[in-house]
């Protein structure tokens, strides 16, 4: 039989061990230190029998699992995937392969060392660094912190960069079809190769410069007010790259209206046993055609949205006009390089080793592409 005193003494204890007991069960022992429990038998924590034990105990233990338990429910949140961003991943893996098997081809091929290649090849280089560009930035966003300001900085540099030396790479092409044209008689005895590689230096060089700039502190990531709709270029950044775009293409407007004029009176002057001249100069024009209409569909919208936008803007308009621009470096190995007989014939023989004998076998010129 138990003594009366003693079983005063043993009621506290016994509570103390039922509530720690029924808070382990309810907690699933998920947190639960041995070393930082409650003590039954810890003399500084007291009980009283008249409190009711669950609310005494469950209490100050839940205050103390919840902070431990905070970090593992915010782990397991799994960032959403964007199905725009998506689409951008595919775009640019579609771009680094078409780009990557021009460059090969050219690379490959010593006869196809021309100037014309050459603006060809630089063109392949920065629509295949665009590629890699958006493949990375997709990485970055959902494999990487984007809290590291490194890689925010070397994404957002490497796109403006490539995409920069693709749309200046377009323009250069232009400026060779117009002055092909115009010195028809002299254009080959007064262009060079050194010439050439010159300009395409001078493309990159150019371009380069501008991706550093968001490097160099030209970024919005201590004010995000100033942001534009592409993060961390400032709003002021990208409403020069805009502008600087807008002039572009006006310039190849202008050049492509010239290159219309001269192509269509050299035709009429062309006599009839030069016919083939006349068809190359037509298919010439038509081919410009396409480029300065696919040109201005891809990027017009995204540029004169980036002037009247910025990041307080719903980010599905800046996608919706990202999408198109970033399929001009889609189109651009088609128009250029695909088109062209020499590639294709160099195509053949890598895949089949033969060529077609629908495909011409005269010497190609600049205004041909």
């Amino acid at each position: 039989m138990v003594p009366a005193r003693e079983k005063e003494m043993r009621a506290p204890m016994v509570l103390s061990l039922a509530a720690a007991a029924a808070a382990m069960s309810s907690g699933g022992g998920n947190g639960f230190n041995s070393s930082s429990s409650l003590d039954p038998f810890d003399s500084s924590m007291s009980w009283s029998v008249s409190e009711d034990p669950s609310n005494s105990s469950s209490e100050p233990f839940l205050r103390t699992l919840s902070p431990d338990l905070q970090p593992a429910t915010t782990a397991g949140v799994v960032q959403e995937v964007s199905p725009w961003d998506i689409a951008l991943c595919v775009t640019g893996t579609l771009i680094s392969c078409e780009n990557a098997l021009v460059i090969a081809v050219l690379f490959y091929t010593p006869t196809l060392r021309a100037p014309m290649f050459i603006l060809i090849g630089s063109l392949a280089v920065s629509d295949l660094l665009a590629g890699l560009g958006l493949i990375l930035n997709f990485v970055f966003t959902y494999l990487i912190d984007k809290s590291v300001e490194f890689v925010t900085l070397l994404s957002v540099g490497l796109l403006i960069s490539a995409f920069s030396a693709s749309v200046f790479n377009i323009l250069a092409i232009t400026v060779d079809r117009y002055l092909s044209l115009y010195n028809a008689l002299t254009y080959h005895t007064e262009r060079t190769v050194t010439f050439t590689y010159m300009m395409v230096v001078f493309i990159w060089v150019t371009c380069f410069t501008l991706g550093l700039l968001p490097a160099l502190g030209w970024n919005c990531l201590k004010d995000p007010s100033t942001c534009s709709i592409c993060r961390p270029v400032t709003k002021n950044n990208a409403v020069v790259l805009a502008v600087t775009f807008l002039l572009v293409f006006a310039l190849m407007m202008q050049l492509y209206l010239q290159i219309c004029k001269i192509a269509f009176r050299h035709a009429q002057q062309i006599a009839v046993q030069h016919q083939f001249m006349a068809i190359s100069t037509t298919k010439g024009v038509s081919t410009l055609s396409a480029i300065l209409c696919a040109f201005g569909t891809c990027w017009l919208p995204f540029a004169l949205y980036s002037i009247v936008a910025d990041s307080s803007y719903p980010v599905i308009y800046t996608y919706a006009t990202v999408l198109p621009a970033t399929c001009c470096s889609v189109i651009n190995p088609v128009i250029y390089a695909f088109r062209n007989p020499d590639i294709q014939k160099s195509l053949w023989m890598a895949c089949c080793g033969c060529v077609p004998s629908n495909l011409s076998l005269r010497p190609r010129t600049s205004s041909d592409v």
